[in-house]
């Protein structure tokens, strides 16, 4: 089965300078999760509320009338009167929540990721207690990805940083670790975590492959099957 979110998230180095600092590709990733969920039609429930359109994926991620910090994808129940946004190509449609029924948080670790792991674990974590604030029962649903390239350039406006193995290290040298403190840090604190590991050095041509694509696929299918079946007991 081809995901969308797996695709998605290639788009954000294949082929192009993948820009870290850019605020909004947590949320280019996560809103197709929930195209997915739809695609493997495990939760009836799931697949009524989204083609009647009472939940909706709210690309604002904020519920109405309720301040939180904001995760990267949410999907919940529509604010009644509201109607839904239905983009092309998309089935689930947007619009304003009044809950939180599903909620997603993103984090790719591309380079220098133990320097940063403190930030992503407490990030992760300050993010499951807001999408639980002001009561219900949301499924929680974090996705960190992993890169284990032998080498790795980023890129700060006009200025390059590649890695030389000391100084700043190739992120093949720290990617165990990393996965080591989100499994035993963040992985807890979810309903669901998926772990996705890739291969990126962010030089021309832009290549991108998964570390394991085939195990990557059914990771991912498995944690849509099981999120699906939450779903259903909401």
């Amino acid at each position: 089965m081809n995901y969308q979110l797996l695709a998605k998230f290639r788009e954000l180095f294949e082929g192009k300078q993948y820009r870290h600092r850019s605020s909004n590709q947590g949320d280019l990733v996560a809103m197709h999760l929930f195209e997915d969920l739809h695609a493997i039609d495990r939760s009836p429930r799931y697949q009524e509320r989204v083609e009647s359109g009472r939940s909706v994926l709210n690309t604002m991620n904020t519920r109405h009338g309720i301040k939180a910090r904001r995760g990267d994808g949410t999907f919940g129940e529509s604010v009644p009167g509201i109607e839904r946004t239905l983009k092309e190509g998309f089935v689930v449609g947007r619009g304003p929540t009044a809950t939180i029924e599903i909620g997603v948080e993103v984090k790719i670790l591309a380079k220098a990721m133990i320097k940063q792991i403190d930030r992503v674990v407490t990030d992760l974590g300050k993010q499951v207690t807001h999408f639980k604030s002001k009561g219900g029962t949301p499924i929680t649903v974090g996705i960190a990805a992993i890169n284990w390239a032998d080498h790795y350039c980023s890129i700060e406006g006009e200025k390059l940083w590649p890695t030389d193995g000391k100084s700043y290290k190739h992120p093949i040298q720290e990617a165990a670790e990393a996965e080591r403190h989100l499994r035993e840090r963040a992985v807890p604190e979810f309903d669901e975590f998926i772990l996705l590991h890739f291969i990126a050095t962010n030089e021309a041509p832009f290549t991108f492959t998964w570390k394991n694509e085939k195990r990557t696929a059914m990771d991912y299918g498995a944690a849509l099957a099981r999120i699906s079946a939450r779903y259903e007991k909401l």
